[in-house]
């Protein structure tokens, strides 16, 4: 059987076989960890040398470019990963949330650094506050890249989605990533490093692979480096507790055991569609990945009165799945990662045991499908009933990591709250329910201890991705016993590994420094209209003030019967003097378009589209007989790589419009987006 290799300083290292890993299907032997010790100093000092400049020579949008990229390679050669996959046990169900679920959000994440993050490597978070009276001192913050090294340390149940989902906002943030997952599916993750190296996409040092111990890894760490620990509650609190860790402030991000619940509201009966959603959705959970997500549902909140018809409902539907080798035919749920994780589960469901009863299970009857089976990491799906669930204890503290859910009859919607609070924390709960009052009334409670929730009802039960999907464009995470960590969540994940920076000054300070034209900086006038100029020309800070427009009751009047807003503020003198503007006003869609009249170049040229419009705000109201110009700046360019559908290449420009009246009062304030082509 191969040795499996560590990937450090740039080498494949490790020839001499040491630990078997033994496949979940039958029992034969995978692979071989490594014997030869690593030298983390070398590893860490190669990723803070190496990899960090190769990845700050890049910038946000190069680095979102290389994922999309990575992400399609990774695609096309993912029947590879499936083979290698099986071993773990998995379906190819549970397969496809693992391997398609990490490419997959690998495509994510490049759309969000696309649409996101600015060409170059700081992102100004604004907005600008004023902090002189004059305009001439201002503050904001910039997020820039940590110039250290990300280590993540894995569970065994995702080897390659729980790689890539950390992997993606720490490349995006220009971190060089370490990666160590469990030892005992770390075959699979081998074969998918290999896999991306092979593409040859990512700078050197961008990526290394520790197979094996983490030995003295975290003793290397500086200020500027970043941990993230997928796995049990007790191994989370270890690591957060190095001494190196916690002497240096080392931010360490944990996802760790998580006691998900699924509530059943009184609301729903078994006459109900919600009812058989809920059941659906418990069943799915418990056998999806063998149970062995940190997402499953592990307590099932149900109405007292209701209690008997859904344990009735799960057991039939749990009785139709057929647990084996997934290459069998009919076959709906795998084995275990390991024969170690079948031993530590069957050792949960004792201990779970002392204070619920067995009601699917535990008969004796069970036999996986499949040749070989007898010397895999089958178990069979146990449902439980735990009859006293306002009691601590129990199923409130002790995780099976398996197919294994417990069955808790509650009286009313405060004991409901009361029960899922005893989880201390979770990751995520469904609550289904057919009342909107319902949600309305126990979600904002369930939100104080819990990182998401679901809300499940017949409409959204037609796209619902699931209670055990995270979703990278949502917050991954959870309070409490959870870890008290956020991973995922969009661009909320990328800033993680960035550091946010308070800076003050000048107008003309912060454009320089933020590469992002400031209201008050100086600008750039020239001869020729900023629409002339091609992306590649313009220069941010280039502006236009326009010619003076007054406005007059005609243009009120005619813009209201364009429009058809015949709003009373308007065009109607008695109604508007009892206002606090004591008279009519123009329409600020007028101002909008009558500003638009005054800055845009109406011939043709490379400006090709105007697609956005943001933070639009109405300040000063414009009277009859104002007089109004606009300023139109360069606020800022995004190289994202696009092109036209003709091949053409073009760039985003974001444009700064202030529209003032004739005492300089600003009255409306707005960005705009364009598409603008470069020169060929």
């Amino acid at each position: 059987m191969p040795v499996l290799q560590s990937y450090i300083a740039g080498q494949w290292f490790g020839k001499t076989e040491s630990k078997a890993l033994i496949s979940a299907i039958n029992g034969t032997t995978v692979a071989h960890t490594h014997q030869e010790e690593i030298n983390f100093r070398e590893a860490v000092a190669y990723a803070r040398n190496t990899g960090v400049r190769n990845m700050l020579a890049l910038d946000f949008q190069q680095r979102a470019a290389i994922l999309k990229a990575l992400a399609a390679y990774i695609q096309e050669r993912k029947r590879e990963l499936y083979a290698i996959s099986h071993h773990t046990g998995c379906t190819k169900a549970d397969s496809w949330i693992d391997i398609d679920g990490g490419f997959g959000t690998l495509f994510t994440y490049a759309s969000t650094g696309r649409k996101e993050l600015p060409s170059g490597n700081v992102a100004h978070e604004g907005p600008v506050t004023q902090l002189g009276k004059d305009n001439h001192f201002n503050g904001t913050h910039i997020l820039v890249p940590r110039r250290g090294v990300s280590v993540h340390i894995n569970a065994f149940n995702f080897p390659i989605w729980g790689m890539l989902e950390k992997f993606a906002p720490a490349f995006l943030a220009g971190m060089p990533c370490i990666f160590k997952p469990a030892t005992a599916t770390s075959y699979l993750t081998e074969a998918a490093v290999r896999v991306i190296n092979d593409s040859g996409l990512l700078p050197e040092g961008a990526l290394q692979l520790v197979i094996g111990g983490a030995g003295d890894l975290l003793d290397h760490l500086e200020e500027q480096d970043f941990v993230t620990f997928t796995g049990s509650a007790n191994t989370a609190l270890i690591l957060k507790s190095h001494p190196n860790i916690m002497a240096k402030s080392i931010p360490f991000n944990a996802e760790a055991d998580s006691l998900n619940s699924a509530i059943m509201a009184p609301d729903v009966s078994p006459e109900d569609e919600e009812f058989e959603i809920f059941a659906k959705e418990v069943v799915k959970e418990m056998t999806a990945k063998a149970g062995q997500k940190c997402t499953a549902i592990r307590r099932i909140l149900v109405p007292a009165e209701h209690l008997d018809a859904l344990a009735n409902t799960l057991k039939s539907r749990l009785a139709n799945i057929v647990v084996g080798d997934p290459h069998e035919e009919g076959v709906r749920m795998g084995a275990l990662s390991s024969r170690d994780q079948l031993r530590d589960v069957n050792h949960a469901i004792e201990q779970l045991l002392e204070t619920s009863e067995c009601v699917f299970g535990r008969d004796g009857s069970f036999k996986p499908v499949g040749q070989g089976a007898e010397n895999g990491a089958f178990i069979t799906p146990h449902l439980l009933i735990n009859r006293n669930p306002l009691n601590d204890g129990g199923a409130h503290d002790i995780e099976a990591f398996g197919p294994v859910a417990t069955l808790m009859p509650y009286s009313g919607i405060d004991e409901a709250l009361t029960i899922a609070a005893k989880g201390k924390g979770s990751l995520v709960t469904t609550l289904t329910t057919k009342d909107p009052a319902i949600a309305a009334e126990m979600i904002p409670i369930l939100a104080a201890q819990h990182g998401r929730l679901q809300i499940l009802d017949a409409q959204a039960s037609k796209e619902s991705t699931g209670h055990g999907s995270p979703l990278p464009m949502l917050k991954h995470g959870g309070p409490g016993r959870a870890g008290g960590g956020e991973e995922l969540g969009g661009i909320r994940a990328v800033h993680h590994y960035l550091q946010r920076t308070a800076i003050q000054g000048s107008p003309s300070m912060l454009a320089a420094v933020t590469k992002e034209y400031v209201r008050g900086a100086k600008v750039i006038e020239t001869d020729v209209h900023p629409f002339r100029r091609h992306f590649d020309d313009l220069q941010v800070g280039e502006s236009l003030l326009t010619h003076r427009r007054t406005v007059t009751e005609a243009d009120i009047v005619n813009f209201g019967c364009l429009s058809g807003d015949h709003f009373y503020m308007h065009f109607d003198d008695i109604a508007a003097k009892e206002t606090q503007f004591g008279q009519r006003i123009a329409h600020g869609y007028f101002v909008l378009s009558a500003a638009a009249g005054l800055f845009v170049y109406p011939g043709e040229g490379p400006v090709l589209a105007n697609y956005g419009l943001d933070t639009l705000r109405f300040i000063t109201p414009v009277l009859v007989g104002d007089t109004i110009r606009a300023r139109l700046t360069c606020k800022r360019k995004i190289d994202q790589g696009r092109t036209s559908p003709d091949g053409h290449p073009q760039g985003v420009v974001m444009w700064d419009v202030a529209v003032t009246n004739q005492h300089d009062e600003l009255v409306a304030s707005y960005d705009i987006l364009t598409l603008v082509a470069k020169r060929q």
